[in-house]
């Protein structure tokens, strides 16, 4: 096989995978729950079928100050208006966020871990592999990340903003521990700022529709 044909499996093998999750989301979950377990068999299929390491996964301490280090201005600024966005919102009129409550912010630093390895160690890496230009791959990155969480108004334009950001920064310095820990706390703070009423308790597909606060 060519390494243009390569590029395209590989492409369309990422999509696809991304196509699946997004059918999980909104009917298999509830249909067949176990169903789950395809993601994780796929995801294992493909790190052995295309040869990956810890270094091109991102599961790795030798380079963590330099990709902690590229995004910590980037960080800090979506804090500082994440912050600024909860004076408007009235958002320390409300319960302190989830970080105040140890056991529920390592519960989602969990969640986080695992998007990190779906969106960056799995589809960053394809899409770095077939389109070879962190320009596209990012956004694209993002776009397919902000999709997953439709139709909740306020994660999927911060998902793909997220998104765009944590993939470019993975395509620069392959490590996925500090986009871990920015990701949880971000996350956080936008749980606390935003109103339930608008995020659903963060939830997407379905779920979003059905909560009930």
């Amino acid at each position: 096989m060519s390494k243009t044909s390569r590029r395209v499996w590989t492409a369309i093998e990422a999509l696809a995978l991304a196509g699946y999750i997004a059918w999980y989301i909104w009917q298999l979950q509830t249909s067949r729950p176990s169903s789950w377990i395809v993601f994780l068999i796929w995801l294992v299929l493909s790190l052995v079928l295309h040869g990956d390491t810890s270094q091109t996964l991102g599961w790795r301490a030798d380079n963590l100050w330099p990709a902690t280090r590229q995004g910590l201005g980037t960080l800090a600024a979506f804090i500082v208006s994440t912050c600024l966005a909860g004076l408007f919102l009235g958002a320390y009129h409300r319960p302190d966020p989830r970080i105040t409550e140890p056991w529920r912010f390592f519960a989602y630093f969990a969640f986080c871990l695992v998007q990190q390895v779906a969106l960056n160690s799995y589809l960053t890496n394809r899409l770095l592999y077939s389109l070879e230009d962190p320009r596209w791959t990012a956004p694209l990155a993002g776009v397919i990340f902000a999709g997953l969480h439709w139709p909740n108004p306020v994660l999927v334009p911060l998902t793909f903003i997220g998104g765009t950001a944590m993939s470019w920064f993975f395509s620069r310095e392959r490590n996925i521990i500090p986009l871990t820990v920015g990701q949880a706390l971000l996350g956080t703070l936008v749980w606390w700022v935003f109103p339930v009423a608008w995020h659903h308790g963060m939830r997407v597909g379905p779920g979003y529709y059905s909560f009930h606060p």
